[in-house]
């Protein structure tokens, strides 16, 4: 099952290409807000889903291109992201550490949405192609052997970046929990749907140009080793969004007007947009091709606008 929120955040089920819309069915549910009535129905599941299925067996829905698709997730209790965790096509001798970083929720956007690159001394923006898996229900302290049982569905997700910002080691927080850097969406779609989350492909587009595409194979610490080390850390809730990580080699500047795309194999198609008021410009190498044309540094410098470095 896709679910998807529409419009003035209407619950939704996608049926081919279109969307149903199930409101009526799960009124009933406690809540305040979608962030808190998707959270709900994740946890009440199991009760709703044949009442879900039999509004979409009987209704036709409205076109998908008809409506304005909204983030599946608003306002996750927690989004907590794996850290340098893939083998990077095997160019690593051995996983890193196991780590991870919490984002704010209020960074979430969803589909056709707008990432907005703020006025901040960083040396480049990027955004990371990822794989995110949603808890179905309570986890704490899971053992790896029954991680996958706690998975609810999953979900496409980018994660933004403004590296390089100061002063040197102050990194996670400010560089990772900006307004508009964690893009999700356009669906979020049930576990039963994906056969193995272990052999999914990830593409990401930026201007109708692969930049990353990758396999979820290649991940250093595998999804129930994820969840077991962070729920030893603190408890997930039911909706909690927890990031996979991505493959670093393709990673390139995020610029001002450029179109982005992220196809997570079976969970549909993320676009955001990028707006930087400062027009700033980085090249479009990946950071891959930057590596091969033996040029110094990770990542390609910026070239143009405020913050760029003085030419030599």
């Amino acid at each position: 099952m896709k679910i998807c929120y529409f419009d003035d955040f209407k619950l939704g089920i996608v049926k081919g290409d279109n969307v149903v819309d199930v409101s009526a069915v799960v009124k009933d549910i406690p809540h305040t807000g979608p962030h808190d009535l998707i959270n709900g129905l994740i946890e009440r599941f199991d009760a709703y889903r044949g009442k879900l299925d039999a509004v979409v067996a009987k209704e036709a829905g409205v076109p998908l291109k008809s409506v304005r698709l909204r983030s599946p997730l608003p306002r996750p209790i927690n989004i907590d992201c794996m850290a340098v965790n893939y083998m990077e096509d095997g160019t690593r001798s051995e996983p890193a550490p196991i780590n991870a970083f919490h984002k704010s929720p209020s960074g979430v956007i969803g589909d056709g949405d707008t990432m907005v690159l703020q006025d901040i001394p960083a040396t480049i923006f990027e955004g990371e192609a990822e794989l995110a898996l949603v808890i179905g229900k309570r986890a704490t302290n899971v053992n790896a052997a029954d991680a996958m049982s706690y998975i609810f569905g999953y979900v496409n997700f980018i994660d933004g970046s403004a590296r390089g910002l100061p002063p040197p080691g102050n990194v996670f927080y400010q560089m990772k929990s900006r307004d508009t850097f964690a893009p999700m969406g356009p669906f979020l779609v049930t576990a039963d749907e994906i056969k193995n989350p272990q052999k999914m492909q990830i593409t990401l587009k930026v201007n109708g140009i692969v930049k990353q595409n990758f396999n979820t194979d290649d991940m250093a610490h595998k999804i129930p080793r994820c969840i077991e080390w962070v729920s030893s850390i603190h408890t997930l809730e039911p909706g909690d969004v927890l990031a996979t990580g991505t493959n670093h080699r393709g990673l390139n500047a995020f610029m001002d007007g450029d179109k982005v795309e992220l196809e997570c194999e079976g969970l549909g198609v993320l676009h955001i947009n990028v707006r930087d008021d400062l027009k700033r410009t980085w090249s479009r190498d990946t950071r891959l091709e930057h590596a091969n044309k033996g040029l110094p540094g990770v990542q390609t410098p910026q070239l143009t606008g405020k913050y760029a470095p003085a030419k030599k």
